[in-house]
């Protein structure tokens, strides 16, 4: 066989399995939409408080270490899994979860995605000096995620990339180049931010050649606050937020809803 060949194989191999992964998962997230309430009831009365008390722990626990790359959580996943068995009970037991993450972490585990069930953690313990805890960059790649949402946000909510990598490089971060702190610059914003939720990096029809776009995620919306941020950007600028009238109003009606 040519090393096309075997090249075209390989590939092909890959996405049928990719395929395959995806059709599982699927099939995962089918069972919790089938589920009676009369197997619900059997549940409840089949496993003991003990036993639920465990489940609930382990839940927790494999949430948090998923959590730790923040990447967001399938409810598919926790039902391959974790649950396992104790499905029909499952929404009794993410209910117990939520609460021991806010009583116990000072965590919120939040549904970004309805449709898909997909949920991240955000942490909603009262911040040193009223500032939010997710936006005090304790990393690197925090401040750089900081300094992108900040230019997407003063912009309207979506920017071409080219202006995103213009910021960059005026800051002394060239995406074409390795960062000592960042390593791979453009990989980190387009692939890494992307797969935590934080942004959202799309093509834009009709261009030749191919542009691309970035707007904040849906972690982002629920975990950064844009009064916060508009209050960041006026301290650099030495100006009032205020000063941004409409950056101002939508920052303060977000503040209102959340």
């Amino acid at each position: 066989m040519s090393q096309r060949k075997r090249a075209v194989t390989a590939s092909q191999s890959k996405t049928k399995r990719r395929s395959q992964v995806s059709l599982d998962e699927d099939d995962e997230d089918a069972n919790f939409s089938q589920i009676t309430s009369s197997q619900v009831q059997r549940a409840r009365e089949h496993f003991t408080t003990d036993q639920l008390d465990r489940k609930v722990a382990e839940v927790v626990q494999f949430i948090l270490i998923k959590d730790q790359k923040k990447i967001p959580i399938r409810r598919a996943d926790i039902g391959k899994h974790v649950i396992k068995e104790y499905k029909a009970i499952y929404s009794e037991i993410i209910n117990r979860v939520c609460r021991k993450f806010d009583q116990v972490f000072g965590l919120k585990l939040v549904e970004i995605d309805p449709k898909n069930h997909i949920y991240i953690l955000i942490n909603k313990l009262e911040p040193v000096n009223g500032e939010p805890v997710s936006m005090r960059p304790g990393n690197p790649k925090t401040g750089l995620l900081f300094v992108i949402l900040s230019v997407i946000f003063m912009k309207g909510g979506v920017i071409k990339e080219n202006l995103v990598w213009n910021t960059l490089k005026k800051l002394r971060v060239d995406p074409g180049e390795k960062h000592d702190e960042f390593g791979d610059v453009k990989k980190v914003v387009t692939d890494e931010f992307v797969r935590q939720k934080y942004l959202e990096y799309v093509k834009i029809p009709h261009t030749e050649p191919v542009e691309y776009e970035f707007r904040w995620g849906l972690r982002a919306e629920k975990e950064v606050s844009k009064l916060k941020l508009l209050e960041f950007v006026g301290e650099l600028f030495d100006q009032d937020p205020q000063s941004w009238t409409q950056q101002f109003r939508e920052a303060s009606a977000a503040e209102t809803s959340s």
